[in-house]
């Protein structure tokens, strides 16, 4: 019999904002939207978990040298303070602390630190890295494998088979494959003492995309996007809280970078 546990806390990390159109994020939208890069860190009583790792840091130590002038044509603000292993650090971790990276996807704004924890337990979605080898032109520029992949292909990958995995076997972090902006795009349900919160990924970029039900320009197949937003909604009637990693609002919904969650 499944028992069913929690987790203790999770943390949005600091991360570097852009600026892009919102129509390149959702199909519909319109304005100039300033978001996150995020990664999010989960603290379990028997481990320590990342969902995503944001950009490789050496955009945080100097964005120019990662962009060139698409730093300055996207307005890319960050810090050396932003890099995931000193984020780590100012909650009291050590980078060596972390037992499980969950891989919401493999473009580059999610998987730039991956290389940062050999020691950790990975997970990916199915199809994924097969798919990252080879991207169509149009998403090309999204990924650096050769950069952010490569270097960890011999970690200790494991492949979500089915539409769920509960992590730790208690039922506090289950990773959902939520396929349509890539083949793996996965999201994770975090059941925490007071609330429960899932974590969308790419699942959906923006609030006004969750509320639209619309997918993302870039999608690899965009009628699974829109089904894979109906999950969210799914989750969210039966209770759950959805944040949208690169959305404004919510970020400042659930109180911002740094703030522990119970």
């Amino acid at each position: 019999m499944m028992t069913t546990g929690t987790a203790l806390k999770l943390w949005a990390l600091d991360a570097p904002t852009m600026d892009l159109d919102a129509g390149d994020l959702v199909v519909g939208a319109s304005g100039k939207v300033t978001f996150p890069l995020p990664a999010f860190l989960i603290q379990h009583d028997r481990a320590l978990i990342l969902f995503d790792t944001s950009f490789s840091p050496v955009l945080n130590e100097n964005p120019y040298d990662y962009f060139g002038d698409f730093a300055a044509v996207a307005n890319v603000q960050t810090n050396p303070g932003q890099r995931i292993d000193r984020q780590i650090a100012s909650l009291g971790f050590r980078i060596e602390d972390v037992t499980h990276v969950v891989l919401s996807h493999t473009h580059s704004d999610h998987s730039g630190g991956l290389y940062l924890f050999p020691q950790a337990k990975f997970y990916a979605g199915p199809g994924e890295f097969d798919w990252a080898r080879a991207p169509s032109a149009e998403t090309a520029h999204l990924f650096r494998y050769s950069d952010d992949l490569e270097p960890v292909r011999f970690f200790d990958w494991t492949t979500l088979e089915g539409s769920s995995q509960d992590l730790l076997g208690d039922g506090s972090i289950t990773i959902l494959h939520t396929p349509g902006h890539t083949p793996g795009e996965l999201a994770l349900v975090v059941k925490l003492p007071s609330q429960t919160i899932v974590l969308t990924g790419d699942t959906v970029h923006l609030r006004v995309g969750y509320d639209m039900m619309s997918p993302d320009p870039h999608d690899w197949d965009k009628t699974a996007a829109v089904a894979s937003i109906g999950i969210l909604k799914k989750l969210e009637a039966e209770g759950a809280r959805i944040w949208i990693g690169h959305d404004p609002g919510d970020w400042a919904a659930f109180g911002g970078p740094l703030v522990g969650l119970e």
